[in-house]
């Protein structure tokens, strides 16, 4: 960085969860960051702003683990234990249960407590520089380092950009990189509530032809009630209506949704609607920039998966850089960012592939439909070997893993 005379080694461009990971996994290997964002610091560490809830498989857990932040997270997780899946509520379930010492599926954290508990860790680093609230004014890619302008009049510089800037990330666009996409007749409606019955640290996942309905656990709250985040998949006309109805109604069609079995349900939280859409970029770099997160792709949240693919890309691109670095390699250098686009673009795409083929055979009406669903249902729940690859992807413990998700440092 060239106004103050701080060097830097990378300069992130936003502050989410995605980004701020990708901050801290860059500063525990011992490399200096920066991160800008239009936001207010204030936002960004109150909890309130963002009321949903993320499932982090335990391969993202042990990425937490490794750079020192599962122990801050560990006081606002819930443990998934179990996974149950459901062709709307007919008999014959998919029922994912880990062996006793395999440990958790991964671990439900509110979405705010999280950004919460990133963004103080990034604060207090040493090794990363925030700037915030900053505008970007210009950036520029050349030949042997990447610059930031920023509207203030301040001028940083790195030999390598990333952009954590979100679905409508502008560095990408102005990157020129080709982004397939497309929008879902679907939105998603997403509260907490609290229920009679306690859940079990059980993962519920209901398909109905209007879309898959999740009831998620969480910890009970103060007062020791039970306590589920919903996320909903319904028409997207139907979104705006059913997130503003009275909480009575609502509640009664979450009881028919989930056939009671956890005991009456109440509203515990505002209800909020997302219109749900697919994205997938053709390349996530460019020369001297890397995409991460959302940025780079976005998927429908059938499969919960949609966090845990962007924490794949932090801790992939962390493990690129990290081992240019060793060779000497400059940090922006077309290497290590073709080895990342490499690493990350097929898993990228299969994924977003699979979730998309998912959500459109689960949409199928119809019984015979239903009925081949839940008949390979009922086969994978029969099949061992078949049962476990399930499981594993559920983990996130499939294909070409960094170190920083087997839980180890670079």
């Amino acid at each position: 960085m060239t106004k103050y005379g701080i060097e830097s080694d990378a300069i992130i461009l936003g502050a989410g969860l995605i980004g701020l990971t990708q901050a801290l996994a860059f500063a525990a290997h011992g490399l200096r960051v920066v991160v800008i964002d239009r936001a207010d610091p204030a936002d960004l560490k109150d909890p309130k702003n963002d009321g949903r809830v993320s499932s982090i498989n335990s391969a993202s857990w042990s990425l937490f683990a490794a750079i020192g932040l599962s122990e801050k997270l560990a006081p606002y997780g819930c443990d998934i234990d179990r996974i149950v899946i459901n062709d709307g509520l007919k008999p014959g379930k998919l029922d994912f249960t880990p062996d006793e010492n395999d440990g958790p599926l991964g671990v439900m954290v509110e979405n705010g407590l999280l950004q919460q508990t990133l963004f103080e860790a990034a604060q207090a680093h040493d090794g990363i520089d925030m700037y915030m609230p900053k505008q970007v004014q210009q950036t520029d890619r050349g030949d042997h380092q990447a610059s930031v302008f920023l509207e203030s009049g301040e001028q940083l510089t790195a030999p390598l950009l990333i952009a954590a800037d979100g679905r409508g990330s502008v560095m990408r666009d102005e990157a020129g990189i080709v982004m397939t996409k497309w929008q879902y007749d679907h939105s998603a409606i997403t509260c907490t509530v609290t229920h009679e019955q306690p859940h079990g640290n059980t993962a519920y996942e209901i398909f109905y032809p209007s879309g898959p309905f999740a009831v998620l656990p969480m910890r009970d709250d103060e007062q020791g009630r039970h306590r589920s985040a919903i996320v909903w998949t319904v028409a997207r006309k139907d979104g705006p209506v059913l997130a503003k109805i009275n909480a009575r109604a609502f509640q009664v069609e979450l009881m028919k949704k989930t056939g009671g079995f956890l005991g009456q349900m109440e509203l515990h939280s505002d209800r909020a609607n997302y219109p749900l859409g697919f994205h997938h970029s053709a390349s996530l770099t460019a020369e001297r920039l890397a995409l991460v997160g959302d940025a780079g792709h976005g998927i429908h949240p059938i499969a919960g998966q949609g966090l845990n693919l962007g924490l794949r890309d932090v801790a992939a691109l962390t493990e690129c850089v990290v081992d240019g670095a060793r060779t000497g390699l400059d940090l922006g250098d077309a290497q290590i960012l073709a080895r990342y686009d490499r690493w990350r673009g097929l898993d990228n795409l299969m994924m977003s592939a699979a979730t998309d083929i998912l959500t459109r055979l689960f949409g199928l009406p119809g019984e015979s439909s239903s009925a081949i669903r839940r008949f390979g249902i009922s086969l994978v729940q029969r099949i061992p070997p078949l049962k476990n690859q399930f499981m594993a992807e559920a983990r996130g413990e499939s294909g070409d893993l960094p170190k920083l998700l087997m839980g180890d440092l670079v």
